[in-house]
C-alpha cells in the first residue's frame, strides 16, 4: 500500500467546522476516519465549496438516485477507483443498487438486463471518460431519456467523480474499508 501523499488532517489541520463534517460523516459512514474529507478538508474553504458543489449533484440533483449511482460506480470502475467503489457500493444499494446490478455496472452498458434508459447513460459515461466527449449520435439517445437541465447534470456529475478519482489517486489516499 503506498502512503499517503497528504496526510488525514485533525482538527488544527481542518479547522473547525470542516473537522466537524469529518467527524460527522466518519461517523454516518461507520469508520473511525472518512479519509476522503480529512484530507480534502485541509483545503479550508475551497473543500466546503467543493461539497456544496457535489451535493448539488449527489445527494441532491435532479437525476434520479438510482441512475446517479450507476453513473458513479461506472466512473469509479472505469477509474479503478477503489475508494469511490467501497462508498459507492455501499451509497447505491440504499439506493435500489444491489450486488447483481453492481456488477452489470461493471460489464458495462452492454450486458443484458438494462432498460433503455439505463443503457444510454452508462454508454455516456463509457463515451466521456474514455475520450472526453459525447458524440452526436451518443448525445440524442441520451438526451431521448433526460432533460437539457439532467444532461448538464450528467456531464458535470461524470466529470465531477472522474476528478475525484484523480485527485484521490494522486494524493494517494487511503481507503477507509479493507
Amino acid at each position: 500500500m503506498t502512503s499517503p501523499r497528504i496526510e488525514p488532517g485533525g482538527f488544527r489541520e481542518l479547522g473547525i467546522l470542516n473537522w466537524s463534517f469529518s467527524r460527522v460523516a466518519s461517523l454516518v459512514i461507520g469508520v473511525p476516519d472518512a479519509h476522503i474529507f480529512s484530507t480534502l478538508g485541509r483545503a479550508r474553504g475551497l473543500f466546503r465549496g467543493w461539497l456544496h458543489y457535489s451535493a448539488m449533484m449527489m445527494p441532491f440533483g435532479r437525476i434520479s438516485r438510482h441512475e446517479t449511482e450507476l453513473v458513479i460506480l461506472r466512473v469509479a470502475h472505469l477509474r479503478e477507483c477503489q475508494y469511490e467503489l467501497d462508498h459507492h457500493q455501499r451509497l447505491g444499494a440504499r439506493a435500489g443498487v444491489t450486488s447483481e446490478i453492481a456488477q452489470r455496472v461493471f460489464d458495462g452498458p452492454d450486458a443484458d438486463g438494462w432498460q433503455p434508459n439505463e443503457q444510454a447513460l452508462l454508454a455516456a459515461v463509457d463515451q466521456l471518460v474514455q475520450t472526453k466527449d459525447i458524440d452526436d449520435d451518443m448525445w440524442r439517445t441520451v438526451g431521448a431519456y433526460y432533460d437539457r437541465r439532467q444532461l448538464i447534470e450528467l456531464v458535470l456529475l461524470i466529470g465531477q467523480y472522474d476528478s475525484l478519482a484523480t485527485t484521490l489517486g494522486v494524493l494517494r489516499v487511503q481507503r477507509d474499508f479493507q
